[in-house]
């Protein structure tokens, strides 16, 4: 096993929570081809360098040139692929080709190049976000003159509209070139604020319910042997130090309060980890601090206590039925 969970018992709840502990090995990602949109920056850049440093080729996508470049460059510095003098030489260590995440064609591109140079892609990461706090859609300074102007859609297109192109290509380059057994993923980037409300961020926070709801959606289809057999997953980070994240009155703030703050190379662990673990589909990963605790299970496990017996049991028979309905 490469990542586990173990149970974690909280305070006066009596109920096991399932704490992941990822644990990362370089078999687990040598020779893997890893796809990374939004790797230039932050955890995204964190990921790119754990996954060369553990022997995986890995194809950057980003819209900022600069910064893809300077990370394309470092790893193949770092790491450098040694080839066999009597084979083909292998590919670069990592490659960077811009990527606007809201332009399907500039994403389609960056598979088409992807699999060009690689000749398969194992792993497919977005790690692409926006969090736009300067102009709230529900300002309730809003007046009737203001109104008129239309608010920017920048957060649903990146982290919504972007998501849902990113895995719509990737559910099909994801099938090619793979032999018998050969594990392939998805793992997306939702939020704390994917599943917990949040002050200030209505967008950005329905863009990561939304990310969320495409992870569920998706995890039995896709993980069907007679579909795609391809693994998804979610991760959920909460206060992570990237820099952009949120005003300095408010790390302060949370600092005074001893809440904990992750790195990007903190979150980058975790998401490795799920990478890694096979048994893991259609899971969600919240990240606080050093620590990341896997939710979908309990949310599952507990349906009954927080939506009641039958309307549980009359939701599950109805699923069962949607499900062979619309399967047939």
């Amino acid at each position: 096993m490469i990542a586990k969970t173990e149970p974690c018992v909280e305070a006066n709840s009596g109920a096991p929570v399932a704490q992941f502990l990822p644990e990362i090995y370089k078999e687990s990602l040598d020779e893997k081809v890893i796809l990374i949109v939004g790797g230039a920056n932050g955890i995204g850049a964190s990921l790119v360098g754990l996954c060369c440093q553990n022997g995986a080729y890995v194809s950057i996508g980003d819209i900022d040139a600069v910064r893809g470049d300077y990370v394309a460059s470092k790893c193949i510095e770092h790491w450098p692929v040694h080839s066999d003098p009597a084979l083909p030489p292998k590919p670069p260590r990592a490659a960077f080709q811009r990527t606007d995440v809201t332009d399907y064609q500039s994403v389609l591109d960056l598979f088409d190049n992807t699999f060009n140079k690689y000749k398969r892609i194992d792993h497919v990461v977005v790690t692409a976000g926006s969090t736009e706090t300067e102009e709230p859609w529900f300002d309730h300074a809003l007046n009737l003159t203001e109104i008129r102007k239309p608010p920017s859609s920048r957060d649903i297109d990146v982290n919504l509209i972007g998501t849902l192109y990113v895995t719509r290509i990737a559910s099909v380059y994801l099938r090619h070139n793979r032999g018998p057994g050969v594990d392939r993923s998805i793992l997306l980037f939702s939020c704390s604020a994917g599943f917990k409300e949040t002050p200030g961020v209505s967008v950005y926070q329905a863009s990561k319910h939304g990310v969320q709801g495409l992870m569920r959606s998706l995890r039995a289809n896709f993980s069907s042997p007679y579909k795609h057999s391809i693994r998804i997953n979610t991760i959920c980070p909460w206060m992570t130090l990237t820099g952009n994240s949120f005003p300095k009155s408010v790390e302060d703030r949370w600092t005074k309060e001893g809440l904990p703050l992750s790195t990007p190379l903190d979150v980058a662990q975790v998401s490795a980890g799920v990478l890694c673990d096979q048994s893991l589909n259609g899971a969600s990963m919240f990240v606080a601090g050093t620590r990341a605790w896997e939710i979908e299970g309990n949310m599952e496990r507990l349906e009954s206590q927080w939506l009641g017996e039958e309307p549980s049991q009359t939701l599950a028979q109805g699923q069962k039925v949607l499900q062979e309905a619309l399967a047939a």
